[in-house]
Parts: structure tokens; C-alpha cells; sequence
């Protein structure tokens, strides 16, 4: 039986039926065509593909020597590549990226922030009701010289480019809903909202800086939050007259510089920094570790995917828990310094494809055997934070992985400004 016929056959009254129908031509007026940037192309892959699709494969679970080849590629090679534009909101899969200073490009620019306690806070997929984040997908557009509708003075072009956010449609309860359910099942309105946004604000723009709490940081950014659409409100849960909740996008000269176990700007020439990343520019983890600790939990979640533990880069080829104890390596031929593992909440307890959170796992299991790091042995660790040795380079899905330096690891903890810890 089709949704169609579902939702017609719970319309009993024949006087609805009239006006249910009557609301089919007005959706048909009023039905709106997807949103494209002008002068703009899409990054990343097409809808429906991924390089995560044989992620189940238990030939992951086994790894294979470095120096060998897999079908003419190098046996430990990048699988699969990830930005996150929107902290805690869907991902972008990428085929290459550009790297920049905090990361891979558009990797946690923006981010939601609630006001409470007289301030602006961060909202993530760990705080307690804000699990639709992960329902919550964006897109990057880049200006795009090819396309025949492209001016550089267009906004979109002036901006470098917009970010589409889009989100569940939410229809009322009852008979009230069911024209929109209706409309959606005959896919004469989307079943989602769409907004655009700036990449960039502009230099004369009307978003104000205003300082976020991040952590112990508290960055100024750009407030976008006057492009939030009451839709947008209404889906978090908040009240659009009282404007609680706002959109930020970092400001380039208000970064955050990272220190605790980063490499030193006389080491590197630069001092690291970061958007609104928890701590690191790039998030590395192993498909294999990510198989080991998955077949542990399979009790409770038989399909427990990578793509809940939102790294940046995925890599196949290693032993699981290699990469525990790397100091340096080489990914596509530039160095990059693996800082320290990967200290885990339970933000990998929400399913990022229904927006459930599972009340234990992967936590759990993770913290039966994975407490390894001296510098915090309340939490588990799994993958390793990352500081390229260059600010600016290109990665590739396919790179090869080569390990230049092997060593130990502790954890130090984040810091508030001025705090000092020895070390540091």
C-alpha cells in the first residue's frame, strides 16, 4: 500500500476530502522549484554515491602491509573524505580537498549557538534535545565561471560562494496535516526546508562580531542569525519571536589558536589554529579500529556506522589501533604531525541518519577497553587529531598513508586562557 493510499484512507469525512482536494491545485500554484545558487556549482559527490558504501565489508576488519599493493593502489591509502560546514549538522563527502589552516576547507565553520546564562553557547549533537542537528543537512556552492548564468556581481559570487541548509518539513498533527502530507507523497512541496547562507560575510556586511562561548574559548564570529527562517525555529524547538538560537560563522582573524599537544610555531612556522572544531584542525580514524569496535557492539546496534564518529579523513590499509601510537606521517606526500588520540564523548551515541540517540552505546563499549591515554583515563579514545606540517595543500581520496615516526602519546586536557599545565 502506497503513503498515498495511507493517507487518503484515513480521510473518512467526505467534507475534508473536498477540501483536501481542493488544496492540490493551490500546492501546484505555490509549488516551488529546488533552490541553485546562481553562478554556483555543488561540491562533493552525487546524492546516493559514497566512498563509505562497502563500509560493512568484513574485509576491513584485517589489515594489510604497507608496503604491498591492493589492485595497483597502495595498500594503506585515504578511503574516504569528510567536511563538516555545519558543526554536529550532516556531512559533505568529498573526492579531494582543499586544506587550509583550520582544517579541510569549510570544515566546521558554522555553528548553532542558543543564549543562555547572558551569553552565546555552542549547541551540539551532546547536548541534551538538540539530536535534530543531525537531521539537518548542508550543501557548499562554490562560484563557478563555466556556468551560463555566472557575474561577479552576483552575491553568491561575492560571498565565494553560499551554504544551503535544509530540514525536515514539520506538518501538524491530525487532519490538519494531512494536505502537506499529501502534497510530500505526491511530491508537489518538498518534504524540506531550504535556506541559503553566505560563505563568507562580506567586508561590509551587517553581521555583527559577537564573542561565543566555545569550550573555554569565546572566539568573536559572525552573527547570521537574521537568515534564520521561522521554519528553522520552529523545527529546533525554539520561539522565533524570542530568538533564542542563531547561526555563526567564524571570522578569519578570530581564530582559535590551538597549543596542548600541537607542534610550536617555531617548529612549524605557524602556530595551529582551528574554527569551531572541538580542538584540532582534522580528525583522522581507521576503518579497521572503527570494524573492531563495531563487531563489540554489534549486540545493540547490529549496523553501527563510521560516519557516527565524524573524522575527517578515513583511512583503510592498518592493523586495527595502528595509528594509537603514530607521531608523524605522510598522507599524499606532505607531512602531518598526529598530535594525540582522539578523546571520545557520547556525541557517536546518535544515529546521524534518524537522529536517535542510543541511552549506551558505542560509550559503553568503548569504555570497556579503550581507556588507554594516561593524560585522561575517564574517557575512551579512537582516532587521532591531526596538524599538517603546511597550512595549505591538497588531499585526495586514494592518497596513499606512509608512517614516518612511531611514539607515545598523552592527552592533555583543554585548557582556559591563561591556564597552564606543565608542557605546556
Amino acid at each position: 500500500m502506497s503513503t498515498i493510499d495511507i493517507a487518503l484512507g484515513a480521510v473518512v469525512n467526505f467534507p475534508v476530502l473536498v477540501v483536501l482536494l481542493a488544496f492540490i491545485p493551490l500546492y501546484l500554484i505555490l509549488k516551488t522549484p529546488p533552490i541553485r545558487p546562481k553562478g554556483c556549482r555543488r561540491l562533493g559527490l552525487l546524492p546516493g554515491r559514497s566512498n563509505l558504501d562497502d563500509e560493512f565489508d568484513p574485509k576491513y576488519s584485517e589489515g594489510l602491509p604497507n608496503d604491498q599493493k591492493d589492485q595497483g593502489r597502495p595498500s594503506w591509502r585515504v578511503k574516504a573524505l569528510f567536511t563538516y560546514p555545519l558543526k554536529s549538522c550532516g556531512a559533505v563527502e568529498l573526492q579531494l580537498s582543499n586544506v587550509v589552516p583550520t582544517g579541510l576547507e569549510f570544515d566546521r565553520q558554522f555553528v548553532f549557538a542558543e543564549y543562555s546564562k547572558g551569553e552565546w553557547n555552542i549547541r551540539t549533537l551532546r547536548n541534551a534535545g538538540f539530536n535534530r542537528l543531525a537531521l539537518i543537512h548542508p550543501e557548499i556552492w562554490v562560484p563557478d565561471p563555466s556556468a551560463s548564468d555566472y557575474d561577479t556581481n552576483l552575491p553568491e559570487v561575492k560571498s565565494d560562494g553560499v551554504m544551503l541548509i535544509s530540514y525536515p518539513r514539520l506538518t501538524p498533527t491530525g487532519w490538519k496535516g494531512l494536505p502537506t502530507k499529501i502534497g510530500m507523497a505526491l511530491k508537489i512541496c518538498a518534504s524540506r526546508h531550504t535556506f541559503q547562507v553566505p560563505l563568507h560575510a562580506p567586508q561590509d556586511s551587517s553581521f555583527p562580531l559577537v564573542p561565543v562561548r566555545i569550550w573555554k574559548d569565546n572566539p568573536l564570529a559572525h552573527d547570521f542569525g537574521c537568515l534564520l527562517p521561522a521554519s528553522l525555529h520552529a523545527y529546533m524547538g525554539f520561539d522565533p519571536k524570542t530568538s533564542p538560537l542563531t547561526l555563526f560563522r567564524t571570522s578569519a582573524p578570530h581564530t582559535r589558536q590551538i597549543f596542548r599537544n600541537a607542534p610550536r610555531k617555531e617548529d612549524l612556522g605557524f602556530q595551529p589554529n582551528t574554527a569551531f572544531a572541538d580542538a584540532y584542525p582534522i580528525h583522522l580514524l581507521s576503518i579497521s579500529s572503527h570494524r573492531d569496535v563495531a563487531a563489540r557492539c554489534a549486540y545493540a546496534i547490529p549496523r553501527l556506522s563510521i560516519r557516527r564518529f565524524r573524522a575527517n579523513i578515513i583511512i583503510q590499509g592498518p592493523a586495527a589501533f595502528a595509528e594509537d601510537h603514530w607521531k608523524r606521517l605522510s598522507i599524499g606526500g606532505t607531512e602531518i604531525h598526529a598530535s594525540c588520540r582522539t578523546v571520545r564523548c557520547r556525541l557517536p551515541n546518535v544515529d546521524p541518519e534518524s537522529g536517535d540517540r542510543h541511552k549506551a552505546e558505542p560509550d559503553r563499549t568503548l569504555k570497556a577497553y579503550r581507556r588507554i591515554d594516561d593524560g585522561d583515563r575517564t574517557n575512551a579514545c579512537l582516532g587521532m587529531q591531526l596538524v599538517p606540517a603546511q597550512e595549505a595543500f591538497m588531499l585526495h581520496v586514494g592518497d596513499e598513508v606512509r608512517v614516518l615516526e612511531t611514539g607515545g602519546h598523552r592527552y592533555i586536557k583543554m585548557l582556559a586562557p591563561g591556564e597552564k599545565v606543565e608542557g605546556v
